[in-house]
């Protein structure tokens, strides 16, 4: 079984796009290894799209009582 043209390029797109590597490092890696590169930015991603919920989430729960910023507080 070959590994899908598309699915390569998806997988080789995604670490170029977030680790700024060049088309041939990427493609020298083996399978493995990039499926690895993968998940692992894929939870570099998870953890900073929780964080700046979070920050979010905190910044809207302080801005909700008295003494906000909006009421010149």
């Amino acid at each position: 079984m070959t590994y899908g043209t598309d699915l390569l390029m998806e997988e080789v797109s995604y670490v170029a796009y977030h680790f700024h590597w060049p088309l041939d490092a990427i493609l020298d890696l083996e399978h493995p290894l990039r499926r690895d590169f993968v998940t692992r930015i894929g939870g570099i991603n998870a953890a900073v799209n929780a964080a700046a919920e979070a920050r979010s989430a905190g910044l809207a729960a302080a801005g909700s009582g008295a003494g906000s910023a909006e009421d010149g507080w």
